[in-house]
């Protein structure tokens, strides 16, 4: 997958995505991950990406000017059109769901918005806009970096065992059930006896009763929305289920 970034702080993207899975993912030829600079596109001696809007008000806007210029000259550099992302805070939520359909994309320009947001009109470019949350950060730049690494895990091949990207929280709308690895025992603390039990079908229940259990107890929400899509008992809610 080729991802492109439009910034006006490329610098900050090598030191996160340059390390871990997605740093791995780029040397294996999974991710193709180009950061361009915004002020590559202005005109002007100060490379002003930024003008007062119009009406008053505090902050600045971006100018429409270099983002129709750098979209336009960026969607040029491959065979294949990107899928182009706004990051702002009036896009939808963020989710798993999300970031699996834009796995499936072999090329998205994420687009990072700075000050008091966007001029209305570069959104006409935008096949979606999205948002990492309800909370203001300074800059669209650090959801960008989220959306890359939350993709880019989903890539086919990027992680080692295919089964990671289906058996965590989330995927089917329930939080994930609780870990435990060596030793059996630490401080008075004690791996449960099913997961010593070596019986597959009892562990796999009680993983699945587990999940509910969290859920219900951190995020209610999940449940009461219809996210999620197990039962207690592992019984499908929806045709959705990806267990």
């Amino acid at each position: 997958m080729r991802v492109d970034v439009l910034t006006i702080f490329p610098s900050m993207f090598a030191p996160v995505l340059g390390e871990s899975m997605t740093g791995i993912a780029q040397e294996r030829g999974f991710l193709d991950l180009h950061v361009h600079d915004l002020r590559d596109w202005t005109h002007d001696l100060h490379r002003t990406v930024d003008d007062a809007p119009y009406g008053g008000g505090p902050g600045m806007v971006m100018k429409c000017e270099p983002i129709f210029e750098a979209i336009e000259a960026i969607s040029k550099m491959a065979p294949v059109p990107p899928h182009i992302i706004f990051l702002a805070p009036i896009g939808t939520p963020f989710a798993h769901a999300a970031a699996r359909e834009l796995s499936h994309h072999e090329r998205i320009l994420l687009v990072c918005g700075r000050y008091e947001g966007f001029d209305e009109r570069v959104l006409t470019l935008a096949d979606e806009i999205i948002s990492i949350g309800d909370y203001v950060m300074s800059g669209g730049e650090l959801g960008a970096m989220v959306i890359v690494d939350a993709v880019t895990r989903l890539i086919p091949g990027v992680l080692g065992d295919a089964e990671s990207t289906v058996d965590e929280s989330f995927v089917d709308g329930l939080l994930e059930y609780p870990h435990y690895t060596r030793p059996a025992e630490f401080r008075g603390m004690s791996v449960p006896d099913v997961l010593l039990s070596g019986d597959h079908a009892k562990i796999e229940r009680w993983r699945r009763e587990q999940s509910w259990e969290r859920t219900t107890q951190l995020r209610p929400d999940l449940v009461s929305s219809g996210a999620a899509n197990l039962t207690k008992e592992g019984s499908e809610k929806g045709a959705t289920s990806e267990r």
